[in-house]
Formats: structure tokens, C-alpha cells, sequence
């Protein structure tokens, strides 16, 4: 998220992760001897969500020595980003290792290979590890539609594929039977997933969130989403935060598809519109020139059409619903910003801030609570 980029982390006291690590792969290989964990590296963005550790493991066997790059997901100290689907996706490092191994199993979307979920306390708080996926991930800031190897180095051809690949990728997901895959412990309804419970998560959890604070903006948002409701009964698995930025890049094709705290069972055409809202937010939002070769938002909607055989029948209703989720999630963001110092109470990130005027534009409505960060 843009406005994490330069923050401190949450989870303070990293001084035993070395110790840590090295004792959980100890006790998980013990056929290893002279284990040692180097490299620890914690890139300055994570802290907001969850927390992401690379580490190098080198290690003698009988086999000859083993050397490797992973990846620790730690759980976040006060809890992950996004509302809590059902009981059994609390713990939101549990909730991703387990969609991931489900994604793994059911189709042909590359995800990295992984382990199991660790609750002993070797770090503190459960974690997962995942094998380090060597690639090329865009960059939130700068904005990878403004300088980076997106901007720098691809050819107009490379663009168009990555776009198109990232779109097959999505519909590679939304290809899995929810109930074959045994999905069921992701489904809040009694029966059939509806975006009506999926609403009503979003307007309990802003309640709770906003704790008495007024936000006019968000309130028209949700009573729209209700009022507008397509009832599409398409229900898969949506990966929740479905963008260019959430996979690694391997010649401009998909290494590896990652983080996954915002899935949920819904209709599908929802991912479309979290992609469609962060490719504006690239764009439009930032008064940044459409590149050479980068789909426009048309033909990246009748692609995925293509390629998932399904039709997009709302595109505008489902990017609203993602620029609202976007909202919610900011209304926990901006308070952590100004609970560690960054902003003054006054600001109210959590209200006022660019998100809420997205959302506010694409409502087109009047906007009372203006960003003053």
C-alpha cells in the first residue's frame, strides 16, 4: 500500500529471528547438521500486514551440503488487514498458507512452494515459509507506470504479455470449484457465498473500525453497493487482491502468484475489479501517460473475458466494491500511521485520504472529508 512504503515496522524486537529460524529448522530437519541462517533481510515496506522475512539456510545432510533463499510470512502483532471471513481464517498467515496449498492442488496458477503453518513461538506469532521465487515484482512506490523495469526495460510486446499473462493467471483461479476444492471453511453463509454477506463483513467491519467516527463517503458507498447489487450468482474464489504487484515476474510471465490475506468466496468478477481500480490508480490517479503496449482497461476486461469464458457484466459495480474494500482497509491503515507517529491525530488519515477521494469520484459524489496528508 502506497503510504506503508516508508514506515516502521509493527512487530519491534527482530533480535531473535536468526535464533528463531534456525531452531525451527532444526527441529523440522533434524537430519540437518550445522545450521546456520544468514542474510536475514526485512524489506522496509512490510509491517502493515503482514510481515515478510527473507533468509538464506545453509546446512550439511548425507546427501552433501544444502544451501537455499526463503521466505517467512509472520503474522502481524494486532491482526491482518482485511476483515475476518469466517473463525477459521483469524490467524491471516493460517488463512493464506491454506487458500495457497488449495491453489497449489486445484490448478495450474504457479504459486511458491511451501510449508506448513508454524504456531510453536519461534519468532513470536504463527508464521509460514515459502521457497524464495527468483523475479521481477512492480513497485508501488515509485509506481511501476512511472519508472522501474516496467517503464525502463520492457518492450511494448513484454507489457502486453505480462498484462495478458496476470489476467490468465486470474482466471486460472477463478477456474477451481470452490466446493470440489473443499473450501467450505472460507464460506460465511450458511449456504450459497453472496455478495450480500460479503457487504455486510465490509459494513461491520468499517463500524468497528471507524469506532463512532462519521464517513459519509464510505456510508453512500455501501448503501450503493446494496441498492446496485448485480446478484451474480458466479461464485469462486476471489483472490481478493488480485494486480500486477502481487506477482513475481519471470520474463514477463507469472513466476509465481502471492499474497493472499484478502481472498474470500464471491463472485469472481470482483478480482476484475480490484485490477481494473489498481490499473486507474496507475493511470488516471496520477496524471501518468498510458504506456506503449499496456492494455487499456477495455481490452484487458474483453481479455479476461477470453480467457476465463466469462462475461464481464459490471465492470463499474465491481470496481466500486474494490475501491470501497480499498477504503475500509485505509480506515485501519491510517489509524496505524498516526498511532506510530507519522501523522497528527488531526490529519484523520483514516478518513481523509486518497482513497476515500477515489472512491468519491468514481461515485461521483461531493467528498466532506478532503486528505490533508
Amino acid at each position: 500500500m502506497d503510504d506503508s512504503s516508508n514506515a516502521p515496522k509493527f512487530h519491534m524486537d527482530r533480535s531473535q529471528y536468526g535464533e528463531g529460524l534456525q531452531q525451527w529448522f532444526e527441529d523440522a530437519h533434524p537430519h540437518h547438521t550445522n545450521v546456520s541462517i544468514s542474510d536475514i533481510d526485512i524489506p522496509v515496506a512490510t509491517g502493515f500486514s503482514n510481515e515478510t522475512v527473507f533468509f538464506e539456510i545453509s546446512s550439511d545432510t548425507d546427501d552433501g551440503a544444502h544451501n537455499g533463499r526463503y521466505v517467512a510470512r509472520i503474522e502481524p502483532e494486532d491482526g491482518g488487514m482485511f476483515p475476518v471471513q469466517t473463525p477459521d481464517c483469524e490467524t491471516s498467515v493460517a488463512l493464506q498458507q491454506r487458500v495457497m496449498t488449495t491453489v497449489q492442488q486445484n490448478s495450474d496458477v504457479p504459486i511458491p512452494t511451501l510449508g506448513k503453518l508454524i504456531t510453536k513461538p519461534y519468532l513470536g506469532l504463527p508464521f509460514f515459509v515459502m521457497v524464495h521465487v527468483d523475479g521481477k515484482i512492480p513497485s508501488d512506490r515509485p509506481r511501476y507506470t512511472e519508472e522501474g523495469f516496467v517503464v525502463d526495460e520492457a518492450t511494448e510486446q513484454q507489457r502486453t504479455q505480462m498484462v495478458q499473462t496476470g489476467l490468465e493467471a486470474m482466471a486460472g483461479i477463478h477456474q477451481i470449484d470452490w466446493e470440489t476444492a473443499d473450501l467450505h471453511w472460507l464460506n460465511p453463509c450458511d449456504g450459497t457465498p453472496t455478495q450480500i454477506e460479503q457487504i455486510q463483513i465490509y459494513r461491520r467491519y468499517v463500524e468497528k473500525e471507524l469506532a463512532g467516527r462519521d464517513h459519509p463517503v464510505m456510508d453512500h458507498a455501501l448503501d450503493w453497493l446494496d441498492a446496485n447489487n448485480p446478484h451474480d450468482d458466479r461464485i469462486g474464489l476471489s483472490w481478493g487482491d488480485a494486480r500486477l504487484g502481487n506477482i513475481i515476474w519471470e520474463d514477463y510471465t507469472p513466476a509465481a502468484v502471492v499474497d493472499w490475506e484478502a481472498c474470500a468466496l464471491s463472485p469472481t468478477e470482483a478480482d476484475l475489479g480490484w485490477w481494473l481500480m489498481f490499473d486507474r490508480m496507475s493511470f488516471d490517479d496520477v496524471g501518468v501517460e498510458r504506456l506503449p503496449g499496456y492494455p487499456t482497461r477495455e481490452e484487458q476486461a474483453t481479455y479476461y473475458e477470453t480467457v476465463s469464458g466469462r462475461e464481464v457484466r459490471d465492470p463499474h459495480y465491481w470496481e466500486v466494491f474494490a475501491v470501497m474494500r480499498f477504503c475500509a482497509i485505509f480506515i485501519r491503515l491510517g489509524d496505524r500511521l498516526t498511532n506510530v507517529g507519522l501523522f497528527p491525530p488531526e490529519s484523520n488519515p483514516a478518513v481523509g485520504n486518497m482513497v476515500t477521494q477515489s472512491l468519491a469520484t468514481l461515485l461521483e459524489i461531493e467528498n466532506p472529508t478532503p486528505s490533508l496528508i
